[in-house]
């Protein structure tokens, strides 16, 4: 059983703010045997009749298309990316189009992972937090929520050194981004510790494919809080890309809440002024020690740990790389030649024209 706390959270969820780690889902593509399945690439994965938005089979041809009128960003109505988004990416780019092309096209097993991720997700969190359902009607309410387990989260780390699900946001590359760290916790030597979970549902490490993408997820998260911390996230640039009003009302059961917790306030505005102010005066560090913790599903046997070096510029030159394709300035693009084991499993694998055209997408808009 958890804990009393004083502190109580929403949880992620339930405030539209979920950043849930995907790890395990790619568990199903970083096979064992991936030197051996190039060979594997052509097996079939969906139908190949799988339709879009407009009743019209899904092709990079549309995507073409698209380009010349409307931004990826635009055309899917996004206000905002989240961090898994950008790490899913540099697994591979035209899995996430797809993924949001087709939303909700994912098979019954993986989805079975990832419930189960999320539970182990949920119950260490309970380890620490309190969580409470505030029922919201207004996007401002929504936000209204994050920023109040924000304003919540900041004095708990400061006096007990230890918090998780911690909401991050802020503009990348003219992009908003937004996620949710696993827990943030000061070391014996005061150092500042980002630690990610990872659930896995064989008892074994993965593949340094995967690990490369769990490392820029990380290092995201820290490029995302450093840049909180130090003022460099502003309330106009979060009121531009999410289009909120500050001055609206906040709802009752919201305001119930915030009062609960020591806050009076009244609008979205009221907030966010004191999530800044805390943000910027609370004295919080940067990130000092970025670290990945596998464990295996069924035991939560701790299978093993990645410390990530943070490298600011390789972080940068991604960003930039994946928010091109975002911002309608180039087309997607499928795995390189030498990762098209990762195909074997995609659940995009047979409506996906740039492993029909051997990774080679000029061949397939000819």
């Amino acid at each position: 059983m958890a804990e009393t706390r004083e502190e109580e959270t929403v949880s992620a969820e339930a405030s539209g703010f979920s950043d849930l780690s995907d790890s395990e889902f790619l568990e199903f593509l970083d096979l064992e045997d991936a030197q051996e399945s190039n060979a594997l690439v052509n097996m079939p994965g969906p139908s190949s009749e799988s339709l879009g938005k407009d009743d019209k089979p899904i092709s990079l041809q549309n995507w073409k298309r698209g380009l010349d009128i409307l931004s990826p960003m635009e055309r899917f109505h996004l206000k905002y990316l989240y961090v898994t988004d950008l790490a899913t990416q540099n697994w591979c780019e035209l899995q996430t189009a797809y993924g949001k092309e087709l939303p909700g096209f994912l098979a019954p097993e993986k989805a079975a992972v990832l419930d189960t991720g999320a539970s182990i997700h949920l119950a260490r969190e309970l380890e620490l937090h309190d969580l409470v359902t505030v029922p919201v009607t207004t996007k401002e309410d929504a936000w209204a929520i994050k920023f109040l387990n924000v304003l919540l989260m900041i004095p708990a780390l400061q006096s007990e050194g230890h918090i998780r699900e911690f909401p991050v946001f802020g503009e990348v590359e003219g992009v908003l981004l937004v996620g949710v760290i696993d827990e943030l916790h000061y070391t014996a030597k005061g150092e500042l510790e980002l630690a990610e979970l990872k659930t896995r549902r064989r008892p074994m490490l993965p593949l340094e494919a995967q690990k490369k993408k769990d490392c820029f997820q990380v290092s995201l998260y820290k490029y995302i809080f450093d840049a909180m911390v130090q003022g460099k996230v502003t309330p106009a640039s979060l009121i531009h890309h999410t289009k909120l009003c500050p001055e609206k009302p906040l709802g009752p059961s919201v305001l119930r809440h915030a009062r609960k917790g020591g806050f009076s306030v009244k609008s979205l505005g009221d907030l966010m002024e004191l999530v800044f102010l805390s943000l910027t005066l609370s004295d919080l560090p940067v990130i000092d020690i970025l670290k990945i913790e596998y464990i295996h599903q069924e035991t939560a046997t701790v299978l093993g740990t990645e410390i990530v070096a943070f490298e600011e510029k390789e972080v940068r030159a991604k960003v930039q790389h994946y928010m091109a394709y975002w911002m309608g300035h180039r087309e997607p693009q499928g795995v390189d030649v030498e990762e098209a084991w990762k195909c074997r499993t995609c659940t995009y694998a047979d409506i996906c024209e740039w492993r029909k055209g051997s990774g080679v997408l000029g061949s397939t808009l000819g």
